[in-house]
């Protein structure tokens, strides 16, 4: 635990100190540790009379004065500072100085912001030195002491920047990270979306153009099928207004109700619509019906409205069936027809195809498209996983 963390008051304090220039602040502390220094000489009487001499004040201000470039050049500093501070007893007449505050803070300076070799060279060097210039060994091991204390507090500082910068490459590494995967997710969801936009358009564009061209062949032969055509043309308008309006207001920030999109509840009633083109639609489920997730429910109904589309566009077929299978943990959704399905796929109609592979994939479950192989027709065959298997 540092001095910040056991004192959050600190917390702004160190923050506006970080902000400083780091030349500013190594020369406020060289002008406190030069004051402090200063003090014996100004606030003392020499006991022998007279002046101090003039050669301590010179000493005192050598040692600290470089402080103000100890981030700059280290070493260089802290040689500075101890070839000053050995010097200063050469002088009779100097007050005693209790701590050389330039070379502790010129020490840490080396172990916090050198490389290995240098500090730990300069570290025995000024342990050395202080033992052989030191005439009393209290006094020498009172150096030693400090100055070994002080290389430690250099070292613990350096592991706090490490520590701290690695945090905060860390912070930055998530943060690209989290907004790569929103980029992922909006890019998935835009392609969710294109693909239910091409389902709606493409489904309501094909039943209205199949009753556009029924309605005057039979205007005048059959003036109620034509009505019953243009009212669907209306309806699958309306449909397709309503279901993209639905899908456009969800990229809107409008926390609002939205009414839901249809899922395979609904498939009954796409049975009904498409069988106002002429298209005899069949629908029925066997097993027993479970619970969908919502995207899986959604998918089955885009699913079926897009091998309908592809039916109605395409296969030029009078029946089509809608058959849901239900499985102890798979949904089996097959789409049959009578029409031309001897290719490997439907005329022109590949793009739908891939949706539909597409959304099964997506949701791990898996499509099979091709010719039936129990009569002239087309099948679409898709399996989809199952909230929970049945227990026995």
């Amino acid at each position: 635990m540092n001095l910040v963390s056991a004192l959050p008051f600190l917390a702004p304090v160190q923050s506006r100190l970080r902000s400083l220039p780091t030349l500013w602040l190594d020369t406020a502390l060289a002008a406190l540790v030069l004051v402090v220094q200063m003090w014996p000489l100004l606030s003392r009487e020499n006991p022998n009379g007279g002046p101090w001499d003039w050669w301590g004040y010179v000493v005192v201000f050598a040692s600290a004065v470089p402080l103000v470039w100890r981030r700059r050049a280290p070493v260089t500093v802290l040689l500075a500072s101890v070839i000053a501070t050995s010097l200063y007893d050469l002088a009779d007449q100097v007050a005693a100085q209790p701590i050389w505050y330039g070379g502790l803070i010129a020490i840490y300076t080396v172990a916090a912001y050198s490389p290995p070799l240098h500090r730990v060279g300069m570290l025995v060097i000024t342990i050395v030195g202080g033992v052989l210039l030191v005439g009393s060994s209290d006094t020498a091991l009172r150096g030693i002491v400090l100055f070994v204390a002080a290389y430690a507090i250099g070292r613990a500082s350096a592991a706090s920047r490490a520590y701290a910068a690695a945090l905060e490459e860390r912070a930055v590494r998530l943060e690209h990270e989290r907004q790569a995967e929103a980029e992922r997710a909006a890019e998935r969801e835009r392609a969710r979306i294109a693909r239910d936009m091409h389902d709606i358009l493409a489904h309501a564009v094909s039943l209205m153009v199949v009753q556009a061209e029924a309605g005057p062949v039979v205007v005048r032969s059959n003036p109620a099928r034509a009505e019953a055509a243009f009212d669907a043309i209306a309806s699958a308008g309306r449909d397709a207004m309503v279901q993209l309006r639905r899908m456009l207001s969800a990229l809107k920030e409008d926390t609002g109700p939205r009414t839901p999109q249809p899922t395979i509840d609904d498939l009954a009633g796409l049975s009904d619509q498409v069988a106002d083109t002429g298209l005899d639609v069949g629908f029925s489920t066997s097993g027993e019906p479970r619970s969908l997730l919502p995207d899986i429910a959604v998918a089955a109904y885009r699913i079926a409205q897009e091998a309908l589309t592809n039916i109605v566009k395409h296969a030029g077929a009078t029946r089509a069936d809608i058959r849901l299978i239900w499985k102890n943990d798979t949904l089996m959704i097959s789409i049959t027809d009578d029409g031309r399905g001897s290719g490997a796929s439907f005329p022109s109609g590949g793009n739908g195809l891939i949706g539909i592979h597409e959304r099964a994939a997506a949701l791990g479950g898996s499509a099979t498209t091709g010719p039936r192989t129990d009569g002239p027709g087309f099948q679409v065959l898709v399996r989809l996983p199952l909230a929970e298997p049945v227990r026995a």
